[in-house]
């Protein structure tokens, strides 16, 4: 009987220390968490704050916190109307945007995920490539623009190829050193076992260099994002570029400032999925 009682007891207590555990993580996350957001509305707030005394010493000819807000709340409400050409909501001005960046970006990524692939495992290729990366990487985006106008007769093309040019280079990079970095350990291991070239790629070469591809990716998709708004203002049309330069047309800094914090937070967005992707696939050695 003595000895039930100590089991049960001996149970309780682990059971509440346990429980004491895991509660003693979770509030710490907790706390975390309000940390960090804490310190996200400081920084927003003395950047509002900068933004107010910047308004007031231009004479509000920046329109102040107060007044952008008040038209982001505007656009924001209704985003998806469409009264023709030139009068679109937001909503499908960045649907534009958003389709027009990732059709240039997976276009990019499949053809520099392989050639990457090639240059990082290959000298030959290495030697023979790496020089056009280093050529043609430092080009402006808009530099593209005439040839990409010339070769496809269409300005929406011609802001995807910019796209699809610009972005490639960071995944293109990435994966080359990715591949190049794989430790001869496993090269030898592959070859003990006598690992085809598929299932060497697939088994050993990919699995080692996908972290660096999804780095890659995650560099090429800020790149688009950016490119998309200068692309945008040259081809016209639809498109969050086009907005911007249309409300500036317009004379309304308003809508342009309100413009350029939804650029801003779709970015965010955009990369805070690619880290989370990121830390998913790293993993340490």
């Amino acid at each position: 009987m003595k000895r039930t009682i100590a089991l049960t007891l001996s149970t309780t207590r682990d059971l509440f220390s346990g429980s004491n555990e895991a509660g003693s993580m979770i509030l710490s996350k907790v706390i975390t968490l309000v940390q960090g957001l804490l310190f996200n509305v400081l920084g927003f707030g003395i950047l509002v704050g900068f933004w107010y005394i910047i308004s007031l010493i231009t004479k509000e000819a920046l329109p102040t916190p107060v007044a952008t807000f008040s038209v982001f709340w505007e656009l924001v409400k209704d985003p998806f109307y469409d009264y023709g050409p030139n009068d679109k909501g937001i909503g499908l001005q960045l649907g534009s945007s958003i389709v027009r960046v990732f059709s240039g970006f997976l276009l990019g990524a499949m053809i520099a995920i392989p050639i990457g692939l090639l240059i990082g495992a290959s000298n030959f290729c290495k030697k023979m490539f790496y020089p056009i990366v280093q050529l043609l990487k430092p080009v402006s985006p808009l530099a593209w623009f005439p040839i990409g106008l010339v070769a496809f007769e269409s300005a929406s093309k011609a802001t995807i190829f910019i796209i699809f040019i610009t972005s490639l280079w960071p995944t293109l990079i990435n994966t080359a050193f990715g591949v190049a970095s794989l430790p001869d350990d496993h090269k030898n291991v592959a070859k003990a076992f006598g690992f085809s070239r598929w299932k060497y790629l697939t088994k050993v070469l990919l699995p080692y260099s996908f972290p660096h591809i999804i780095t890659g990716l995650r560099l090429s998709i800020g790149v688009a994002w950016l490119v998309i708004v200068a692309g945008e203002m040259l081809s016209g049309g639809v498109g969050i570029g086009f907005f911007v330069w249309d409300s500036w047309n317009a004379l309304s800094l308003e809508k342009v400032i309100s413009a350029i914090l939804i650029i801003g937070i779709v970015g965010l967005i955009l990369d805070k999925g690619f880290s989370w992707l990121e830390k998913k696939v790293t993993y340490d050695a």
